[in-house]
């Protein structure tokens, strides 16, 4: 390569691209808009993982640790987001930016992608020039130029918003100090004592919304004070405890069981079909919710946002892209991964033949490979990096050999699906969210790329 390969993202799957092209001795650059390694991962340190560590820790990075000394975790234990961040992805990152393939650079945002002197509608020559990367740095702009991109930025950075439309509700901007997104350390005093003794609406069915309402149901034992209000686009409840006992991954199907016991104790009130369309302040101070039928919530003093994650294409405008048009995932795969009808489970293996872009060494990874959809699982990311960057360094047949066995949820329901009043599960496909947190039991979710939502 004359230019370094570019991956964006220094989370696992973006870390594991690099550790794959330093184990090629492939040049490459790791950027990473936040402080450290797995910047998004520490956002939800407190959540502890579905998977095990065995399924958290990259076959190639390992190699790497282990040859400069690092001693694996317990291949059985389930990590917090700490553990997993501080007892790998750190190490791994640092380890990386030592290599004399490559730098790991923190506190780069990458704000652009193009070919080098060509905007989206030039075509001569095109596939020859390298990539330009524009880069806001803490010394100020800068233009990177890469031979190949790698984008492993995930999802975490772009919560979907509350509101039914896909955009804010009106007034959810101006309230936005009493609407949090993601799951709250309830494990946390200043936290707990937020919500502990109030009205809180959670919003969202998946994990994520089940590990809230679990920890909203112990505040309210401590303080029966404390009601939930769960809004649901959908006319049921029907799946959204997930798939049980038939949930392969085991810790997820423990969080779903303990959910629905949750969402029975009492303290917790579904409120069906409610799709919100406004947000207004009382008289008294509190928040007022109204959905598009004009039904309305009312005397709310806390709202918990889990409605999932999409993909930041803003700074891939330049460069021509195939995305599903409703996912806005990689378009090969959309029909595979589409909440409506698949598990975890169900993808079939895939590499850079299905990654790649129009733009000849672009590729989207991790968990922005799958668009607005809700499952992903790190070993998936895992395969996928492998696939590509043996591509890149012209071992096709290393690159097509992909085997991928992954687990089941045992049930599916997806979000397009909301309307139909027929639909309340199905037996042949399952889905998961974004990240749940339940303190002191091993349940959780594992996020990949700078972030993003997986199972």
């Amino acid at each position: 390569m004359t230019h370094p390969l570019a991956v964006i993202g220094a989370g696992p799957v973006g870390l594991a691209a690099a550790a794959n092209a330093a184990r090629r001795g492939l040049p490459y650059v790791v950027l990473e808009s936040g402080p450290a390694a797995g910047a998004a991962v520490a956002d939800w340190a407190h959540v502890r993982l579905f998977s095990a560590w065995r399924e958290l820790v990259d076959p190639v990075a390992r190699e790497l640790l282990e040859e400069s000394g690092w001693s694996a975790p317990d291949p059985d234990a389930y990590p917090t987001g700490a553990e997993w961040r501080e007892r790998y992805l750190v190490p791994l990152a640092a380890l990386l930016a030592e290599r004399p393939e490559g730098q790991v650079r923190f506190s780069t945002r990458v704000v652009g992608v193009a070919r080098a002197g060509r905007d989206l509608l030039v075509d001569s020559g095109r596939d020859d020039d390298p990539f330009a990367l524009h880069l806001e740095t803490s010394d100020g702009p800068e233009r990177l130029l890469a031979s190949a991109v790698v984008d492993a930025s995930g999802t975490w950075s772009a919560p979907n918003p509350l509101g039914a439309d896909g955009y804010p509700a009106p007034g959810e901007r101006e309230h936005a100090d009493r609407i949090a997104s993601g799951v709250p350390d309830f494990a946390d005093p200043a936290v707990a004592a937020r919500y502990a003794g109030k009205h809180v609406v959670v919003a969202g069915k998946g994990a994520s919304a089940q590990g809230v309402l679990v920890g909203l149901a112990a505040l309210a034992r401590r303080d029966p004070a404390t009601r939930v209000s769960w809004l649901l686009r959908r006319p049921g409840v029907g799946d959204a405890f997930g798939g049980g006992d038939n949930d392969q991954l085991e810790q997820r199907g423990a969080l779903g069981q303990a959910a629905r016991a949750a969402a029975s104790g009492g303290a917790v009130t579904p409120v069906t079909h409610f799709r919100t369309v406004a947000v207004e302040e009382q008289v008294d101070g509190r928040l007022t919710l109204t959905s598009t039928d004009g039904r309305q919530v009312v005397d709310v003093d806390e709202v918990v946002v889990v409605t999932g994650y999409r993909p930041d294409l803003s700074f891939l405008s330049e460069v021509r892209l195939d995305l599903d048009p409703a996912l806005q995932a990689a378009r090969v795969l959309a029909d595979q991964i589409h909440p409506d009808h698949h598990s975890c489970g169900d993808v079939a293996p895939h590499g850079h033949r299905e990654l790649s872009q129009p733009e000849r060494g672009l590729y989207l990874v991790g968990m922005k490979s799958y668009g607005r959809a809700p499952s992903f699982l790190a070993m998936t990311g895992f395969e996928q990096v492998r696939s590509v960057v043996a591509a890149l360094d012209g071992d096709l047949e290393a690159a097509d050999r992909v085997d991928l066995v992954l687990p089941e949820t045992g049930v599916c329901n997806g979000a397009g699906r909301f309307d139909d009043p027929d639909v309340t599960s199905s037996p042949d496909g399952g889905c998961c969210a974004a990240p749940s947190s339940v303190a002191g039991s091993p349940v959780g979710l594992t996020l990949v790329g700078a972030g993003g939502a997986t199972c």
